[in-house]
């Protein structure tokens, strides 16, 4: 059985080593280091018909586990294991309400090239619904 918790932490600190240097050192886990990574993903995109799909996966994992450890710091919450869509779902606000996030797809979708999964406007989407979300809300963003 997948350690959830322990296995988003480790791919979103291989993000960190493998993605800093290029971010210049301005991934802290914040909100508008995702900008760095809509960049980063946007210039990947480019080269998608190159990677392996090893690589691809690896990217997507580890970037969407970043993605969302940056909700995790802001807005606490559990990480769970998804077993229909194979992938951790970060889970906030229990038991008042349940505003949830997966990352995987969407940042699949924007390394393939579809600018219209820009993550950072996913992700605020997401921050948004997380911060005003009433008793009772049931929300999950992919």
């Amino acid at each position: 059985m997948i350690n959830t918790e322990a296995e988003v932490a480790r791919l979103a600190a291989r993000c960190l080593d493998t993605l800093q240097e290029r971010a210049n050192g301005m991934l802290d886990h914040s909100i508008t280091s995702l900008a760095i990574i809509e960049e980063i993903l946007a210039e990947a995109s480019e080269f998608f018909s190159k990677l392996t799909k090893d690589q691809v996966r690896t990217i997507v994992q580890e970037v969407g586990c970043y993605i969302l450890a940056v909700g995790h710091r802001q807005f606490g919450g559990a990480y769970f294991w998804h077993d229909d869509r194979a992938q951790p779902v970060l889970v906030v606000g229990e038991p008042e309400m349940h505003v949830a996030i997966m990352t995987w797809d969407k940042v699949s979708g924007r390394l393939s090239g579809d600018s219209s999964d820009n993550i950072l406007f996913f992700y605020q989407g997401f921050a948004e619904r997380a911060s005003t979300a009433s008793v009772g809300t049931r929300a999950l963003y992919v």
